[in-house]
């Protein structure tokens, strides 16, 4: 495993130091996105102005347990971006992607990696960081190519702590600190690369005087996204623009603020998929393409989600890494509305457990 490790490593440092160079280069001729003013940049996360010492540094994508024992989570509220998806037995695992969190107290608790959480963290270019995982992600994970900071191998006791508030093995946290010191550790690039540089990062957003109304759309005040174990929700609030995400019958907040968990974007993205085994590890596919909703400011249109290219033949080859793309019925790629954004991954046979509710009075709860 050290072998491995130092070998990864070894790769990655001279990998970072190219992509240096190339990043050197592009900034230098105006490809990059550079600071507008001040040192504010617009970040891939949000759309919004942010300093640049955040939002050119490398985001961390972590896995979030989900389950009612490890909540409420610590951190999440930092997350720009959250992926939620069901992985075996019915219950869901969440993935924050954050840029900023260097005062966040603890971040967690942190759990394993199911294969099509890489997918997402890579459409990023982000760090990844888990605790365990199932045995269909290690060849995902042991790839030179991603930034992986697994808690089982030698990074772990650099990057992730046990707390004596929760129970383990929902008590695993990290913190800026540590998740800098196995970055460190394992020689990983600070940057993002050219290729996420260039391509502008992963969505597209509104302008600061030019937000999305979704005219037209269905009616949208309250999302149930049809997850059966956590009964999630969210509901809409026409005065500040945002849904607050609800589950397991109340509102999901903070662990370290007390306060409830509000987005601006909700996707939803249907996924083929079908069972590894008999113990129930789901093969949900992340790159074929299929239908969904985009929600915001009250309405819900229908939309289709692809990559640009894919290799079937080889389930790891680079272009299966590759951005997400959601489009319209026109077939126009769809803007967001500047701020966070929560990423529903539903299991297409079961799309048709997925409700919009014109308003709160027709909803009835959970």
């Amino acid at each position: 495993m050290k072998k491995r490790n130092m070998r990864k490593r070894n790769m990655r440092k001279a990998a970072g130091l190219m992509a240096l160079a190339l990043l050197t280069g592009c900034i230098s001729s105006g490809m990059t996105v550079s600071a507008e003013e001040n040192g504010m940049v617009r970040s891939f996360l949000t759309g919004k102005l942010v300093p640049e010492s955040i939002g050119r540094k490398k985001a961390i994508s972590v896995m979030f347990n989900n389950i009612q024992a490890a909540l409420p989570q610590s951190g999440i509220s930092n997350a720009e971006v959250v992926y939620e998806s069901p992985v075996e037995g019915g219950i869901t695992r969440l993935m924050g992607i954050m840029e900023d969190y260097q005062d966040v107290e603890r971040i967690g608790s942190v759990r394993s990696c199911r294969n099509y959480y890489v997918y997402f963290a890579r459409e990023f270019n982000t760090y990844y960081l888990h605790f365990g995982q199932a045995v269909y992600a290690l060849d995902l994970l042991n790839l030179d190519s991603t930034l992986n900071l697994s808690g089982l191998d030698s990074e772990g006791e650099i990057v992730y702590y046990r707390s004596d508030d929760f129970e383990a093995p929902h008590n695993v946290f990290t913190n800026y600190n540590m998740i800098q010191d196995g970055i460190e550790f394992m020689n990983y690039p600070t940057e993002y690369s050219q290729e996420y540089l260039s391509g502008n990062g992963h969505y597209n957003f509104a302008a600061d005087d030019a937000p999305v109304t979704l005219d037209g759309g269905a009616e949208a005040a309250v999302v149930e996204p049809g997850y059966e174990y956590n009964h999630a929700y969210f509901t809409y609030d026409a005065e500040t623009g945002k849904y607050t995400r609800y589950q397991y019958g109340d509102v999901q907040i903070d662990f370290l603020t007390g306060n409830p968990l509000k987005y601006d974007n909700i996707i939803l993205q249907y996924c083929p998929w079908e069972k590894f085994d008999e113990n129930g590890y789901l093969n949900i596919d992340v790159l074929s393409g299929g239908a969904g909703k985009y929600i915001t400011r009250g309405k819900a249109i229908d939309i289709t989600w692809k990559k640009d290219e894919i290799d079937t033949e080889n389930p790891y080859a680079n272009e299966n890494f590759s951005v997400t793309h959601y489009y319209d019925a026109d077939g126009n790629e769809i803007t967001l509305n500047q701020g966070k954004t929560w990423v529903c991954i539903v299991l297409d046979t079961y799309s048709d457990s997925v409700a919009l509710y014109p308003d709160l009075a027709s909803f009835n709860g959970n």
